[in-house]
C-alpha cells in the first residue's frame, strides 16, 4: 500500500448520489430550513422510496394472480396468523380489524374464487368456521414466491452482511417507536402486506 495520503485519498471510491443527496442539497440552499435535519430527512425519503417500490411489486404480484391486497390479508391470516387452522369470520374480523359487513364481502369473494370455504363449526351448530382450501393454499404459495423473488432483488445491492446490519438498525427504530404506541406489539401480529415478511 502507498504511503501517498494524497494519492490514497483519491483513490477513495466515491459513493454515487441518488435523487434524496440531489434533493438535500437543494433543500439545503434553501433560506430558513437550517432546523430541518439532513440526516433524518435523508433516511425518512429514503425509506419512503423503498416502501412505495416494494408496495408498487406487491400490486404487480397479486394482479398477476387474480387477487386484491384484501384478498392477501385473509389469506395470510388463514395460512399464517392462524398457522393453517380453521378460523371464525369474527376472529378473522377482528384480527384484520374490519366490520363484519366488510369482513362477509371479503369472505364470499373468496369463497367465490374456490380459495376458502365455509364450514359448520364443531362446537357450534349455529356458527361457521373458515379454512383454506387446497387451491387457497396454491395461490398463497404461488404468490408469496413470486413477491420473495421480488424483494430479494430489491435487497440483493446489499451483502448478506450488510442486509443483517439494516436489519438490526430498521428493527431498533421499529421498537423505539413501537415503544411509543401502547398496544402495538399485539397488533403487529396481524398479517404481513408483504408475501415474504
Amino acid at each position: 500500500m502507498s504511503l501517498d495520503v494524497k494519492r490514497n485519498f483519491e483513490e477513495t471510491p466515491r459513493v454515487p448520489e441518488d435523487h434524496v443527496d440531489r434533493f438535500l442539497k437543494r433543500l439545503a440552499a434553501q433560506p430558513g430550513t437550517e432546523m430541518i435535519d439532513l440526516e433524518v430527512e435523508g433516511l425518512v425519503d429514503r425509506i419512503g422510496g423503498i416502501n412505495r417500490r416494494i408496495k408498487r411489486a406487491m400490486e404487480a404480484t397479486l394482479a398477476e394472480h387474480d387477487l386484491t391486497g384484501a384478498d392477501w390479508q385473509v389469506l395470510c391470516s388463514l395460512r399464517i396468523g392462524r398457522e393453517g387452522k380453521q378460523s371464525s369470520p369474527g376472529e378473522l374480523a377482528t384480527e384484520l380489524e374490519l366490520s363484519s359487513g366488510a369482513m362477509t364481502n371479503r369472505l364470499d369473494r373468496l369463497e367465490q374464487a374456490g380459495l376458502i370455504r365455509r364450514l359448520p363449526d364443531a362446537a357450534d351448530r349455529r356458527a361457521t368456521v373458515i379454512e383454506l382450501t387446497e387451491e387457497g393454499r396454491e395461490a398463497w404459495g404461488r404468490a408469496a414466491g413470486v413477491q420473495a423473488r421480488r424483494e430479494a432483488f430489491f435487497a440483493s445491492a446489499l451483502t448478506k452482511l450488510e442486509q443483517k446490519q439494516l436489519n438490526g438498525l430498521l428493527r431498533k427504530l421499529v421498537l423505539a417507536l413501537d415503544a411509543l404506541e401502547p398496544g402495538k406489539s399485539e397488533r403487529a401480529e396481524k398479517p404481513p402486506k408483504s408475501a415474504a415478511s
